[in-house]
């Protein structure tokens, strides 16, 4: 303590104006890279860390030649859809998005092939086929061809005929795939240490490639999806109109990041700026915490731009909780500070911020030590994202002590506080309330926070994973409203594709040959005595794949399936209503005209690869829906009722992801916290050189941290990608409430050897600044109620209640373990 007493006397008292000069050309350079600062609300943010799901899904839609890169427009008049002012109204809006330059194409009722015509044959159908855009079809006429048709009802038009959909595709470039194939390989080849010097420099070219030109297309997609809307506005007089789709749900997410980002951590920081200004009452008390607030958001910002390391959905609140986690650390400075200016009102400026730094530094370290392990532990969790944000706070944390105790001394040399009046008087602050409150109802405080443990394990018991991704958003959002249009009228919102992969040829295949056997397979069905064909078009194999089809489309949880069953059966409508032979079926590739062969049958069978793809589309809304449980289901029924192995099977999509980060939010909770209590016993074992003193210490922060995720399981709210990570903060912020209220407790202890009294003496002093820096923390958290993030809500409300917990258990629960176990001594 010397040492770092002489090195402040020599470098930071004597010479505050060259530490602040050269802090700010340390904030000059991190300002270089603002520019650099980005957001990300891609797929690649959400997945677990090494999931192949995301690679899987990609691989699936290149096979099948199927992508999520549309958006979808549902359109409801208020007239007539069928007639012509209803239809030509369709058109303008339809032509109005097909217009845009970024538009590769449209889908929609106008343009798709209806099948009405009495001549239609499997022999006429290139040439009979018709469209609403390029033939005269009544509007009566094409009602009953789309309604009829197995394809388009709950596609493209809901079942009552009143909405429809147009798909506004929006083609990705060949170029971003270039670059994320070219990343992933050379990525590859560097982790398993076969990467040469030119090609790890080439790796580190093309991550630069590829995120800038993620950045370009990002911008170009959010001003497409303004022009849309903008185009959408003009229509609504006369429809009721919602934009849904990845890329809308992709953009909206990155607006709210922002909102959050900008919106909430200005208010945060305005929230924190009027509680301090309430309480301190002096212009040094709000500057100088300000500056020291900014300066650490500054740095991080500059940073993150500079390593190219963009802010996720889960990770922005990271400004949020910088800045508090700042302000924490200087209000105990502050505090500390008005109690030596009332201790010894004669002393100078100078020596009264020379003792406040000695002695709030040791125990400001251990905070942000403590700290800083509850968010490392984040990294255990698996889950990218998270992992990102506990390195994210990692870092923050450690930069908001270093300016905490450099810059903020710096300061206060230049603007010593005058003495204020409320310091030098004896009034007992409110807090010894509390102290009075733990002497005198010492059983009820064991007793009740023996209740609150128990209503905690069984709330726990109650906390599930299971939650629909329709609940992040508010009712009002246009994110919402779209996806309950298209759940409840156009077949579900999230997609899940399920894709068999075909049998080995047996041994001995003769090849395929149809004549091979006295069973001709082109004109009846052989059973399990036909020959192997290396192709999915014969009978037995489609018989097996409409038992998938019919099994998937029988869930309740399922909307719209799509599959080459779906296709046989548009087939057999053209038939004249008779499906179709074996001698057909072998030749329905060729019988497919070409410019539908991308519509019925390559988003369905892959031949190259014996592969054959079902399109689902799961109902969000469905209050039932348990995604893993259902793709538990699916898949037993697939393997055991259906004959098909393990290795044949594959689930694959949004749905798939989604859940995969869900269901390993239990095991890394367990992980994260079991992980945060073991580090801060080893933490507290190591400070307090105290085995009874380390497990006094544990227990508010269990009771913090298991309170807010037992009233999660009252109230039945699930865990989801935010709320995993409430319980790690708030134990980090809660123990250090208990590092600042033991440190002192030991320290006014020595004086007199009173458990009581020094218990007064620390909620009279200490207790303030605990009570103060809970108070702005909750404080700030609540203006995240205003979010549109439901997520981003909760995290704000359960870190203000766990807050709230930690700071009761604090003045309460720890002092009376104190006095009961003695942990310094028998006392007096």
């Amino acid at each position: 303590m010397n040492r770092l007493r002489a090195l402040y006397d020599r470098l930071i008292f004597p010479h505050p104006v060259i530490i602040l000069a050269g802090f700010g050309l340390l904030l000059a350079i991190a300002a270089i890279k603002f520019g650099e600062f980005r957001l990300d609300a891609s797929a690649e943010s959400l997945v677990l860390e090494n999931d192949r799901s995301l690679e899987q899904y990609r691989q699936v839609n290149r096979r099948f030649t199927t992508s999520d890169d549309f958006l979808i427009v549902t359109y409801t008049p208020e007239g007539e859809l069928f007639s012509e002012d209803g239809l030509a109204r369709l058109g303008a809006l339809r032509d109005e998005l097909q217009g845009l330059e970024s538009v590769g194409s449209t889908n929609s009722i106008l343009n798709v092939p209806l099948l009405h015509s009495p001549d239609l044959t499997l022999d006429t159908v290139d040439s009979e086929i018709k469209t609403l855009d390029d033939h005269d079809v009544t509007p009566d006429t094409a009602r009953q061809a789309l309604l009829n048709n197995p394809l388009y009802p709950n596609l493209l038009i809901s079942e009552d005929g009143r909405t429809t959909a147009i798909q506004v595709n929006l083609p990705t470039p060949d170029r971003y795939f270039e670059l994320l194939r070219k990343r992933n390989d050379l990525r590859d080849k560097a982790d398993a240490g076969k990467a040469s010097e030119a090609e790890l420099a080439e790796l580190e070219q093309v991550k630069q490639d590829f995120i800038d030109f993620t950045e370009t297309l990002g911008v170009e997609r959010d001003a497409t999806i303004r022009t849309v809307r903008s185009i959408l506005d003009t229509y609504r007089d006369g429809a009721d109109i919602h934009l849904g789709g990845v890329p809308m749900i992709v953009a909206d997410m990155i607006r709210f990041i922002e909102n959050d980002l900008s919106t909430f951590g200005l208010g945060v920081l305005a929230f924190l700026l009027l509680t301090l200004a309430i309480i301190f009452r002096q212009w040094r008390w709000v500057l100088v915490p300000l500056l020291c607030c900014s300066f650490t958001v500054w740095l991080m910002v500059g940073f993150l731009g500079w390593a190219q390391w963009p802010v996720t959905v889960i990770s922005s609140n990271f400004i949020s909780l910088l800045l508090i986690m700042t302000l924490s650390l200087t209000i105990h400075l502050i505090v500390r500070y008005r109690e030596f200016q009332h201790d010894e009102p004669e002393a100078s400026p100078k020596d009264t911020l020379r003792n406040t730094v000695m002695a709030m530094i040791k125990p400001c370290f251990y905070m942000a030590i403590t700290t800083i392990v509850a968010f490392g532990s984040l990294t255990f969790s698996g889950i990218r994202p998270v992992i990102d944000f506990g390195w994210m706070m990692t870092l923050g944390l450690t930069v908001a002590f270093l300016i905490t105790f450099i810059v903020f001394p710096a300061l206060l040399t230049l603007l010593p506080p005058p003495l204020d009046s409320r310091v030098t008087s004896d009034r007992v602050p409110f807090t010894d309330a509390f102290a009075r409150f733990t002497e005198h109802f010492g059983k009820t405080v064991l007793v009740g926070s023996g209740l609150i443990a128990v209503l905690c394990v069984v709330g726990l018991n109650k906390l599930t994973v299971e939650n629909s991704f329709i609940d992040y958003f508010k009712s009002s959002t246009e994110i919402h409203q779209g996806m309950i249009t298209i759940d409840n009228r156009l077949g579900g919102t999230t997609p899940l594709d399920v894709v068999i992969t075909d049998d080995p040829p047996p041994e001995g295949a003769s090849g395929g040959d149809p004549f091979a056997s006295d069973c001709d397979p082109f004109v009846e069905d052989c059973g399990a005595g036909e020959e192997y064909r290396d192709t999915w078009y014969t009978y037995q194999k489609m018989e097996q794949l409409e038992a998938v089809h019919d099994y998937l489309d029988g869930l309740p949880e399922t909307g719209k399936v799509l599959s080459i069953n779906t296709t046989l059966d548009i087939l057999a409508q053209i038939n004249q209503g008779e499906p179709l032979d074996a001698l057909e079926l072998a030749f329905v590739p060729a019988a497919v005209p070409d410019d539908l062969q991308d519509t019925l049958l390559t988003p369905y069978i892959s031949e190259e690869h014996d592969q054959a793809r079902f399109s689902i589309r799961i109902l969000e809304t469905m209050p039932e829906l348990r995604r893993q449980e259902l793709l538990n289901r699916i898949h037993e029924h697939l393997t055991t009722e259906l004959g098909y192995s393990k290795d044949q099977v594959l689930f694959a999509g949004m749905t798939v992801m989604y859940n995969n980060m869900l269901q390993s939010l239990f095991d890394s909770q367990i992980k994260t916290i079991g992980v945060v209590f073991a580090a801060i016993m080893l933490m507290f074992l190591i400070l307090f050189r105290s085995l009874k003193l380390a497990l006094i210490g544990i227990a508010p922060n269990l009771i913090a941290a298991g309170s807010v995720l037992g009233l999660m399981g009252w109230l039945g709210i699930p865990l989801d990608m935010m709320t995993i990570t409430v319980a790690a903060i708030t134990v980090g912020i809660a123990v250090d409430d208990t590092i600042h209220y033991i440190h002192r407790f030991k320290t006014e202890f020595q004086k007199d050897g009173d458990y009581i009294a020094t218990m007064h003496r620390c909620h009279r002093s200490i207790g303030q600044a605990m009570f103060f820096t809970s108070l702005t923390i909750i404080s700030g958290f609540s203006i995240l109620v205003l979010s549109n993030f439901i997520p981003t809500i909760y995290f704000g409300l359960f870190t203000g209640f766990a807050m709230f917990m930690a700071l009761v258990g604090a003045l309460t629960l720890l002092p009376r373990l104190i006095v009961l176990v003695k942990p310094f001594g028998s006392g007096v």
